[in-house]
């Protein structure tokens, strides 16, 4: 089974984890700019940030046999914060950089004014630079917050095949599928979604557009349960060609349109598994 994570954050997480998501057929994630867990205090934080997500994680995920890719942006929860707005205006300096396949997380947490203003902003970044965005849709009043997602997303101009809603549960997921955009689902040990909630949703709505991820991050949280989702598709009688699709060609087929995705070094690298000591180079 091969793996493609379109949604985790790897920077909260340990070699060990890439070790194990190697050894589980993960051979390619993306990784979305998100809140750290407390509030940054200026636009260096983020340049700094930004810099390690499209350089240094790159190459320590390279060492695992894990292609890294990442999207780029002032994510909802600090689109409130006047001390960060600013970074607004630095995004088009890292939409350029190669490494980069989206604008995103944006979106919604609170659905407040400011947050209106950064979403519509940042979708116009994305038609700007021509490429897609992932969308944060809010883990209170998700009805809602998913409503208003894509209504901004309508009146943007940008096309629905090049959005992805994510965090989407039984609620959400038959309006954004109406609407022609990604179906994204976060796949978590307590909340958001389960392996079992999530094959019956593939069973309701089909496997177009959909994308499954871990959003693993600093919370509770498993980098595997990309891989336990696929075990339960096959257990409940999906072909070993319709987890490929969910877990491996929709992700490529969504991050394809930056023109930037390179998936040439997919699964080279050979982990080793002795502490967080890595063997360098493919084999």
């Amino acid at each position: 089974m091969r793996i493609f994570d379109p949604h985790i954050h790897m920077t909260s997480r340990t070699t060990d984890d890439y070790a194990r998501m190697a050894a589980a057929g993960i051979r390619s994630v993306v990784e979305p700019a998100f809140w750290l867990g407390q509030p940054r205090t200026g636009p260096g934080s983020f340049t700094d940030y930004f810099d390690s997500l499209i350089g240094w994680e790159p190459y320590r995920a390279a060492q695992f046999g894990v292609v890294h890719h990442a999207t780029i942006a002032l994510n909802p929860k600090e689109a409130n914060d006047p001390r960060c707005r600013p970074v607004l205006d630095l995004l088009p300096r890292y939409l350029d950089k190669g490494r980069v396949v989206a604008v995103g997380e944006i979106g919604y947490d609170s659905m407040t004014p400011e947050e209106d203003d950064a979403f519509e902003r940042q979708l116009a970044l994305a038609v700007e630079h021509d490429l897609p965005a992932l969308v944060h849709t809010p883990h209170r009043d998700k009805a809602r917050g998913a409503r208003r997602t894509l209504e901004v997303v309508a009146a943007s101009g940008i096309a629905p095949e090049r959005v992805a809603v994510d965090h989407l549960n039984e609620v959400t997921v038959g309006m954004v599928r109406e609407s022609g955009c990604w179906m994204g689902f976060s796949i978590y040990p307590e909340t958001k979604m389960s392996p079992p909630r999530m094959v019956e949703i593939l069973r309701q709505y089909g496997l177009d557009r959909m994308l499954v991820n871990s959003a693993a991050d600093w919370g509770v949280s498993d980098p595997l349960l990309t891989l336990e989702t696929g075990k339960a598709m096959l257990a409940a009688g999906f072909t070993d060609d319709d987890v490929d699709r969910v877990l491996w060609r929709n992700p490529v087929e969504f991050y394809s349109q930056s023109g930037r995705l390179d998936l040439t070094d997919a699964g080279a690298g050979e982990p080793t598994f002795a502490g967080s000591s890595v063997k360098r180079g493919g084999s």
